[in-house]
């Protein structure tokens, strides 16, 4: 179901949007218009933080790590649970923002924020488990009578950059993270999609530690900017963890900036799916339909290759072809709706211009094919088969509502296809085959298998990331909090009084 050409609307303007650098709202010279991808509209003003603005936040998170440092677990802890407290109070407010300034159906903007408040209450807990050990090192005669602490310690000001498909809970990944490990953070939003993190600053401007004490000014740091006037945050040595999610050259040029930090990179996918002949057909079918087209497919681990066995190949593209047809498409704001808009309508001709290859190539398509003739954002959910596997939409990320079927026989084969891919980040396999899933587990060059799940699946608490061009390092609090701290060891001599 398509929606029909809407109207130009004001009734969705938010205003201005200073940004929040070092405790203060700033504006300048230098604004952006942030868009509703539906309505092609103008939906709030944001304004550009300048090179100034970006080194009073470096040198603000310097400060402020002063401060961070010293918090108690408890102190962490009540900074991240009072955050997911306001994420939670906020939550159709911050959805409505989200959909406005990314074009997703409202109904996964409300999943979003869900998640956000998830990933900031995993981080209230995490942040009072960041501990070490006692070693044993009495393990050679000379060194008799001693022991070691080790004992984590957080490692400075983090600079996070995020993507525009998730403008929220990415953003919470990162800033949640480094304040469960005592670290102050600047982060650098998309700039098609800056409003929510603007909106998390807002929360952290009202969070105090007890009734006299607020944070400190250089805790957190939002900066909508031009990626020339970013360049410090990569470069500069005294941000010690640059955190990355992004598009695959980028994030590896970034990281030939970056000098002595820390880097952690979680960048593009090509999620690959198994169907073997074993398989609950109508729940993989189901599955993908959501899997594959959910945010309009702009997602690192939204389905895009499916490899189905040859026995259930005919049974498989006929239910899913079929569950796709009942998925509705159109405005964002309506509830009802499963598929909105792309981003802007570039990436929607994008990938028109990649289907149209692949047919030419030969593909077959089985559904879908074209973007809507009203909403040119909008590219409606497309189903390919047997597509040449050296075409565009099976080498490269997509990033769309499409779907490529191809036939397999045998199993091992099926996942030697699906590692024929730059990309490494998540996989999926649907089998009751014991020995095919740990085949598949052992063998898939992946960062996460999902059994009997598409490779979508994710939950906030997971060690989330990739190999080979999909990045390295892990999300997920407690996987986070080790890369932002440091270990530090200390023996002792114990002598006998």
């Amino acid at each position: 179901m398509i929606a029909d050409q809407p109207k130009k609307s004001h009734t969705n303007y938010l205003g201005e949007y200073k940004f929040y650098a070092a405790g203060r709202w700033r504006s300048s010279h230098e604004a952006i218009d942030v868009i509703f991808p539906y309505e092609n509209s103008i939906v709030a003003k944001v304004f550009l933080a300048q090179p100034g603005d970006v080194e009073a936040s470096i040198a603000g998170a310097v400060k402020a790590f002063e401060i961070t440092k010293k918090y108690s677990s408890f102190e962490r802890s009540e900074i991240l649970g009072k955050a997911a407290c306001a994420l939670k109070q906020n939550k159709e407010n911050l959805a409505k923002i989200l959909t406005l300034e990314n074009g997703k159906a409202i109904k996964d903007a409300r999943a979003e924020v869900d998640r956000a408040i998830l990933t900031f209450t995993i981080a209230k807990e995490e942040a009072k488990r960041v501990g070490g050990e006692v070693l044993p090192v009495d393990i050679v005669s000379s060194t008799k009578g001693r022991f070691a602490v080790v004992k984590r310690f957080p490692i400075g000001p983090v600079a996070g950059i995020t993507p525009f498909n998730f403008p929220l809970n990415l953003v919470c990944h990162k800033v949640a993270a480094a304040i469960a490990a005592g670290n102050p953070v600047i982060i650098k939003p998309a700039s098609k999609t800056p409003l929510c993190a603007l909106e998390l600053a807002k929360i952290f401007e009202s969070i105090k530690i007890s009734e006299n004490q607020s944070l400190p000014e250089g805790i957190f740091s939002v900066l909508p900017c031009k990626t020339s006037v970013a360049e410090p945050l990569i470069t500069d040595d005294r941000i010690k963890l640059l955190s990355f999610t992004g598009s695959a050259d980028v994030g590896w040029g970034l990281k030939n900036k970056a000098g002595k930090k820390k880097v952690t990179l979680e960048l593009g996918g090509n999620a690959a799916l198994i169907v073997h002949d074993d398989a609950d057909v109508e729940l993989a079918a189901s599955r993908v339909s959501v899997g594959g087209f959910a945010v309009a497919g702009q997602s690192c681990i939204s389905v895009q290759r499916i490899y189905v066995h040859e026995k259930v190949f005919d049974e498989f593209s006929k239910k899913l072809v079929s569950k796709v047809k009942t998925l509705v498409v159109g405005d964002p704001l309506n509830d009802k709706t499963d598929v909105a808009s792309m981003v802007d309508v570039q990436n929607a001709q994008r990938v028109e211009q990649w289907v149209d290859l692949a047919v030419k190539d030969g593909g077959k398509l089985l559904f879908g094919g074209k973007r809507d003739k009203n909403i040119t954002s909008i590219y409606l959910p497309t189903i390919l088969a047997n597509v040449p596997e050296t075409s565009p939409v099976c080498t490269k990320e997509i990033f769309g509502p499409v779907v490529v079927l191809q036939k397999y026989k045998d199993f091992k084969d099926a996942v030697k296809r699906s590692n024929n891919s730059l990309y490494g980040l998540q996989a999926g396999i649907f089998t009751k085959d014991i020995d095919k899933i740990m085949f598949a587990f052992n063998e898939l060059d992946v960062g996460g298998v999902m059994v009997n799940e598409v490779p979508t699946y994710r939950i906030d608490n997971q060690p989330y990331g990739g190999v080979k061009n999909s990045g390295f390092g892990r999300e997920g609090p407690k996987y986070v909090i080790e890369e932002m701290t440091e270990l530090k060891v200390m023996i002792v001599n114990v002598r006998e009084p």
